[in-house]
């Protein structure tokens, strides 16, 4: 999936995109394949060791806050959902990547995918041949 987008022209604009941490991001993905949740479907859908409840909102709360979740309120509950699609992010993510390590050169990018063995001459056939369609 990654060498797809590091083909593609990323045309999102992520200029003021704040970053997740590992855990913020453990929560997205979580609200991105349960598509909306309360606290405790989103608890349960965590890997063992489960985090306490009040981690998981906190965690929740600073993602409301860094605009990449939004809720419902449903009496005294919170229903939780992603206001950025996984897309966006992993183009936004990408972009950021090829701009830090790579001088936003996607050709140096894939370029090291290859000089470090992470791209095989069946990936680099199927690249050119999505880019010649």
């Amino acid at each position: 999936m990654w060498i797809k987008f590091l083909v593609i022209h990323l045309s999102y604009e992520m200029e003021d995109m704040k970053t997740l941490t590992k855990a913020e991001e453990q929560i997205m993905q979580i609200l991105w394949e349960i598509k909306q949740g309360f606290l405790k479907e989103i608890v349960e859908c965590m890997p063992e060791p489960k985090p306490h409840s009040n981690t998981v909102a906190t965690l929740l709360k600073i993602l409301v806050e860094k605009d990449f979740a939004d809720y419902k309120v449903y009496g005294r509950q919170h229903q939780y959902y992603a206001k950025i699609s996984k897309e966006d992010y992993s183009k936004g993510s990408l972009q950021n990547l090829v701009s830090d390590y790579f001088a936003g050169s996607y050709k140096d990018a894939v370029s090291f995918l290859v000089d470090n063995d992470e791209l095989s001459v069946e990936d680099l056939e199927f690249l050119l041949k999505q880019l010649k369609s």
